[in-house]
């Protein structure tokens, strides 16, 4: 990074420094005094001409140049109402782009004209006529790739020459005419005007001149002719009038006046306070057209209404202004559009006012500005247009714009561009097995192609190959075949476009056909050996393919398929049954078949043959038997069956099939009779084979033989034996079962069974006199055989059973039991009842159940085990020694269940919620009586006495919220248990309730938009909205610093919602805001910091004083605003007397003391401080006179010269100002400065306590000129101690210390703060 600098001095020299971190700076200054008694300018003496030249990069390409002035302008003086015209002259490469500027950062007045001239090749500033606002530095920026030339001229605008007063022009009259006679006016009035022109002091001799001799009398007249016309300095001709307009316009209020002096102060004012029109970014303009004074208000909005004066000197003039606030609304109705693809589509939509929260969207996303979407708005801000640029498919969707609640939408359609074949697809010509190739060529890449042949859509694959580059299209035929053959069509499609284009073409296949040299002949082979079939066309090129039995051949095991060039061979390694069969090559143009067949003697595995001679073949009877023999013969040979020595046949139940390689014999359904010895016999013309096997069938046992003979039939014994089965089944006999049934019964009950070898039975188990029938059935491992039956016989003499019960009747119910009794039968049967079977059933069932296992004695019996709520019959059925008898006529229908007691009272009847409507009520389940099945509520209002139901039917549950109530209508509730037994007695809530939600202390939505810090800048609104909650609503208190507020704000409340406004912020309205809620639960607050940023104002009390030679060291009091915000800082700048700029000294500064250096002896400077926030600017604080930086006195020491003697100017380190003690509220910057001499220069080490603090990147430190400055950036409590500054050099050292005490806002004591440091020291230094 270099810096150069050049100076250049005429008759005042003037220094100018620049420096940057990224750029070159070349600078020349150049200072030109005008010295002429009849000019006086207003803001300086002097000219000032600047060059300064920024550039952009170090390596500038060959051809190429920086801009360079080739005439300069020149600074120019001119009186008010002349012109002044600057004039520049540039060239570069590139071609350098002309600006012009104030220095002052004040546009150029809108009557300068700015031009090129082409005739004589200049840039023209222009500015006609001028006025004393014109007066400034002017630059003309030359700008270019490479760099930006700076030429800066002055333009001072002078008073016209002043006329020349009465005195002067009597010295330069001509010499005295002779004496004439006394000359006479018409009356005193001439008289008056004649002395207004006349010096005083001739006053007298001019009234003797003209024989008035009343000289006093005339001369109190002129005075007050004199005053009357100083009144009349400032005339209104046309005053300011008031105005009414709408927002988002401009407003002028103009005044029409004659001013004697047109310095004469001039203030607009709104309200009572003055507009500050520099720092209103445009809102404000002052204007005047010769007599004629506006003031310019743009982007009127509603809280620029009020009343506007005019003030001017000792006169003021006042007008209002009223602005009208129209509905916002659409003008017109946005269109859907549709337009080609990349073309640009454009929305417009106008407003009836300005909105600056107007949006546009697409599908409901808001759109920004970029390269895609240009938004603009008029110059009016009334009408908005959105140009959607290059348009593509994409964009096609709802638009809408948005301003406010309101919503315009439109559909945009975009349609796609045609697409067109530059080049068509051709036809092709391809012999069979070669390559086609089918390209074309579109007019766009941004499509999707798909292939079809004779309509049917082509896949990419080995056999077709699909490539698709940019706009050529292409598809391959490998290896092409006569089913290639046909038209081919390439389909393009684009997004957005039902359209498919398309283009086709025809692919023509030539068949290749080729004839047999040698063809094939027929093949016998035994299983296992080789063989092969051998087929030789006359074209190697010619592909052909094997057949067997007509099908192709893809994938036989065992067999392989040989090309050599022409000859095709089908190889069998080793022959086996699946390749027998009719063989056939087939190629184009040629074709020849053969047979290959096996020759084997059929053969029977030996193990195969044991294994039937071994093991018979066993079935069980009913089965089907499978008789399967596998064997190997070819051709197949004849299959012959043989059972006892006779050939089998096929029958129902026999089936006889030979297979490939195995014989099979199906019996099905086998009985006994199937068994017996079974041979397979084989032959074929090759030899033959046979096998024997035995077939046993297994079947349960014929039944007993002959009838059964009874040796004993008496009431305790019956004995009987029979013989043995003639047919066993295959199987011993491993027993005989006998089985018994009464006459009368239909089951059988086994009552015995005896060895297979016993053929005899007894058995005790009878009744006498009942009758009985026995069976015996004999049994083997496969089953039971048929039973031999007796006939009927009698054990003794015969009983029967008794006769019918009379009917049951219940004597008692309960929830789980029925008691019934009933009387015994008429009739015993012969012999006496043994007990009683009860038997029950639910009623509408056909199913009895027995109620007991054993017989009941007694006529009474208890059922129990019922289900409660069931409804049952009962019978009863009498037993004696012959059996049961047949029941009785059944019972009447009883249902099962405890007696049912009405229920009691409900408790604990509570309101669980309540709202502006409905009252919700829950209680719970009477403590006494039977289970309620519901509820009766009932209620009244506080004026009646009747009470009404609330539901038509029972409620079932214990709680219910009655609806449409009337808000805060008091109501009285009462509830009844009810069930099946009756109503239970009503239960009465307590008191009333009314209808409202229920009680709750206020409390804060802090979810809403409620935050505790708001930073509100000034002139802008000031809103807080509180959302809360409490029933009763709570009362809100809006309170400022702890006082309820009242004055400039507007507050809005509700039921849930308060809101505190004020339209314009003060500085003032900073505070905090507390928002107070109470109601007769309880209260709740909330409290808002709240900061108004506006300018901050300006510090006072500058004093300059010297701390150190060539230094000079300002103080001033601070600023409040400084002091309250730790963002805010001051700016120091310092201007040479001789000049009109203002430099900057150092920014930021946060103490109200800092010492300038860097000043040149023997100039005079003003020193400015200026407070500075995030806002801006405050009023600068200027010293009043100026600041004389003393030369060393140079002697002349021609006459004392002395023979030169060597000096040694060097010296041990020592400080000329040491460090002073400092004491600072935290969060404020601390500064130490000191003084020191030393010759070599002096090494400087910081230090807090005994720690080196120099390299500390929290402390900022500078040493220049011998003056040392520590900045303590924003003090804390730690930051107090002691600090010291080291001096040292070869010769010696020197030390400066000094204490800082940081101390709080809390009320803590300087003093305390002192006294615990210097504790804290003492105890480090004990």
């Amino acid at each position: 990074m270099t810096t150069i600098h050049s100076q250049q001095m005429l008759q005042e020299h003037v220094s100018m420094e620049f420096s940057s971190s990224t750029t070159h700076v070349q600078t020349f200054s150049q200072t030109t005094k005008i010295v002429g008694e009849e000019v006086v300018t207003r803001k300086s003496s002097s000219t000032v001409e600047f060059f300064s030249l920024v550039t952009r990069s170090s390596n500038i390409p060959a051809g190429d140049s920086v801009p360079e002035f080739v005439e300069k302008p020149h600074p120019v003086t001119a009186p008010e109402g002349d012109k002044a015209v600057f004039r520049a002259r540039v060239q570069g490469n590139p071609k350098p782009h002309i600006s012009w500027k104030r220095e002052s950062g004040i546009p150029i007045k809108e009557s300068a004209k700015i031009f090129y001239d082409s005739i004589n090749k200049e840039h023209v500033l222009k500015l006609e006529p001028l006025t004393s606002d014109d007066s400034d530095n002017y630059k003309c920026i030359a700008s270019n790739d490479h760099a930006d030339a700076i030429y800066t001229v002055s333009l001072l605008v002078t008073e016209g020459q002043e006329k020349m007063d009465f005195k002067k022009m009597l010295k330069k009259r001509a010499p005295p005419a002779p004496k004439k006679k006394q000359k006479k006016v018409a009356n005193e009035k001439e008289m008056l005007e004649i002395l207004s022109q006349v010096p005083k002091k001739d006053f007298e001799k001019v009234c003797m001149e003209y024989g008035f001799t009343d000289f006093r009398g005339l001369l109190r007249k002129l005075k007050e002719m004199k005053k009357k016309v100083e009144v009349e300095a400032i005339r209104i001709l046309k005053p300011l009038e008031d105005k009414e307009t709408k927002v988002d316009t401009t407003v002028v209020f103009d005044c029409i006046m004659e001013l004697k002096d047109p310095n004469v102060k001039m203030i607009w004012i709104k309200g009572t306070e003055p507009l500050r029109i520099q720092y209103s970014l445009g809102k404000y303009d002052v204007k005047q057209m010769g007599t004629k004074y506006m003031l310019v208000i743009s982007n009127v909005n509603m809280n620029d209404a009020g009343i506007y004066s005019l003030s001017v000197g000792d006169k003021r003039m006042s007008a209002e202004l009223t602005v009208l606030d129209e509905p916002l609304k659409f003008l017109g109705e946005m269109k859907p559009l549709k337009v080609t693809e990349r073309q640009t589509a454009v929305f417009e939509i106008s407003l009836s006012k300005k909105e600056p929260n107007f949006v546009w969207k697409f599908n409901g996303k808001e759109l920004k500005r970029d390269d895609k979407y240009e938004i603009t708005v008029s110059e009016d801000g009334l009408t908005h247009t959105l140009k959607i640029k290059d348009a593509r498919l994409s964009d096609s969707g709802e638009f809408s714009a948005e301003a406010g609640n309101l919503v315009q939408k439109a559909q945009l359609t975009i349609d796609r561009i045609p697409i067109k074949f530059e080049s068509n697809l051709k036809n092709v010509h391809v012999k069979e097995r070669s390559r086609a190739c089918l390209e074309c060529e579109l007019t766009s890449k941004d499509v999707t192609l798909c292939w079809k042949k004779d309509g049917q859509l082509l896949m990419h694959g080995t056999k077709y190959s699909m490539n698709h580059e940019g706009k050529r299209a292409e598809l391959v035929i490998e290896d092409a075949q006569l089913s290639d053959d046909g038209e081919y069509t390439v389909v393009a499609m684009q997004d957005g476009d039902p359209t498919e284009y398309y283009s086709t073409a025809i692919v023509t296949v030539e068949e290749r056909l080729a004839t047999v040299k040698s063809g094939m002949s027929d093949v016998h082979a035994a299983t296992g050996s080789p063989a092969e079939l051998c087929v030789v066309l006359n074209d190697e090129k010619v592909e052909g393919v094997w057949l067997k039995d007509g099908k192709k051949i893809t994938d036989l095991p065992g067999v392989q398929i040989v090309k050599q060039g022409a000859v095709h061979k089908l190889i069998f390694p080793s022959m086996g049954p699946e390749h027998e069969g009719k063989y056939t090559f087939r190629a184009k143009g040629a074709e020849s078949e053969a047979s290959v067949f096996i020759a084997d003697p059929p053969t029977i595995d030996p193990s195969v043959l044991e294994a039937l001679a071994a093991h018979p073949i066993t079935i069980k009877a009913g089965h089907t038997a499978h008789i399967n023999v596998p064997f190997r013969g070819k051709p197949l040979p004849k299959v012959t069956w043989y059972k006892d020595g006779m050939e089998v046949t096929e029958e129902e139940r026999v089936f006889l099939q030979r297979g490939e390689d195995q014989a099979l014999l199906t019996i099905s359904n086998c009985v006994r009779e199937d068994s017996g010895l079974v041979l397979l016999k084989l032959k074929n013309d090759h030899g033959s084979a046979t096998a024997t096997l035995h077939l046993s069938v297994l079947d349960r046992p014929k039944p007993p033989q002959g009838r059964v003979e009874f040796l004993e039939l008496s009431g305790s014994c019956v004995h009987m034996k029979w013989k043995a089965p003639k047919d066993n089944g295959g199987r011993p006999v491993t027993q005989f079962i006998v089985e018994r049934r009464a006459v009368g019964k239909k089951s059988w009950i086994k009552i015995g069974e005896v060895d297979g070898k016993v053929t005899n039975f007894s058995t005790n188990k009878v009744e006498e006199g009942k009758a009985y029938q026995f069976r015996i059935l004999a049994v083997n491992s496969e089953g039971v055989s048929d039973p031999l039956e007796t006939e009927e016989v009698f054990a003794g003499n015969p009983i029967e059973p008794p006769g019918f019960a009379s009917q049951p009747q219940v004597t008692d119910v309960t929830k789980e039991t029925v008691t019934i009794t009933w009387n015994v039968p008429t009739q015993d049967g012969g012999a006496p009842v043994l007990g009683y079977i009860v038997e029950r059933r639910k009623k509408g069932s056909n199913l009895w159940v027995p109620v007991n296992r054993d017989l009941i004695q007694g006529t009474k019996c208890t059922v129990n085990g019922l289900l409660e709520d069931t409804e049952y019959e009962f019978r009863v059925i009498a037993v004696n020694k012959a059996g049961p008898g047949q029941p009785s006529v059944p019972s009447s229908s009883v249902v099962v269940k405890d007696p049912v007691k009405p229920p009691g009272l409900v408790q604990d009847l509570h309101v669980s919620d309540s709202s502006n409507s409905s009252i919700s009520l829950a209680w719970r389940e009477p403590a006494e009586g039977d289970p309620p099945s519901g509820y009766i509520l009932e209620m009244r209002t506080e004026d009646t006495k009747e009470w009404s139901k609330c539901t038509k039917i029972p409620i079932s549950g214990t709680c219910y919220t009655v609806g449409g109530l009337t808000e805060r209508q008091k109501y009285f509730f009462r509830i009844r248990a009810v069930n099946e037994a009756g109503v239970g007695e009503p239960v009465e809530l307590d008191k009333g309730v009314r209808a409202m939600p229920p009680p709750a202390a206020p409390k804060f939505d802090l979810s809403a938009r409620l935050k505790s810090h708001m930073v509100v800048r000034a002139g802008t609104a000031l809103c807080i909205h509180a959302a809360f909650s409490g029933s009763p609503p709570p009362d809100v208190i809006w309170q400022k610093d702890g006082v309820p507020t009242k004055g400039r704000e507007t507050i809005t409340k509700s039921k849930n919602h308060s809101q505190f406004l004020i339209n314009s912020a003060k500085r003032s309205d900073s505070g905090v805001y507390r928002i107070l809620l109470q109601n007769e639960f309880g209260e709740a607050h909330y409290d808002i910091h709240v900061r108004v940023a506006d300018f901050p104002r300006p510090p006072t009390n500058l004093q300059l004083f010297e701390e150190v030679p060539n230094t000079v060291t300002l103080t001033w009091n601070h600023s409040p605003d400084v002091q309250e915000d730790s963002e805010a800082h001051y700016l120091i700048m310092k201007r040479d007397a001789s000049t009109a700029t203002w430099y900057t000294a150092t920014e930021p500064v946060f103490s109200n003391k800092y010492t300038v250096t860097g000043l040149l002896p023997g100039r005079k400077y003003y020193f400015r401080v200026v407070a500075r926030n995030e806002i801006g600017d405050s009023e600068p604080l200027d010293s009043k006179d100026t600041w004389l930086i003393n030369k060393d006195q140079i002697e002349d020491l021609s006459a004392k010269l002395k023979p030169y003697e060597k000096k040694d100017w060097r010296q041990a380190p020592r400080f000329l100002t040491p460090l002073k003690p400092h004491t600072v509220l935290r969060g404020q910057d601390c500064t130490m400065t000191c003084a020191f001499l030393g010759n070599p220069r002096p090494t400087v080490t910081l230090y807090k306590g005994d720690v080196n603090i120099t390299a500390n990147s929290k402390f900022w430190y500078n040493s220049t000129s011998g003056v040392c400055t520590l900045v303590i950036p924003t003090c804390t409590l730690k930051d107090s101690g002691d600090y010291s500054v080291l001096v040292e050099n070869e010769l010696g050292k020197d030390r400066s210390s000094c204490m800082l005490t940081v101390y709080d806002k809390d009320g803590k004591s300087i003093v305390a703060s002192i006294t615990e440091n210097l504790q804290k020291k003492s105890k480090h230094l004990m």
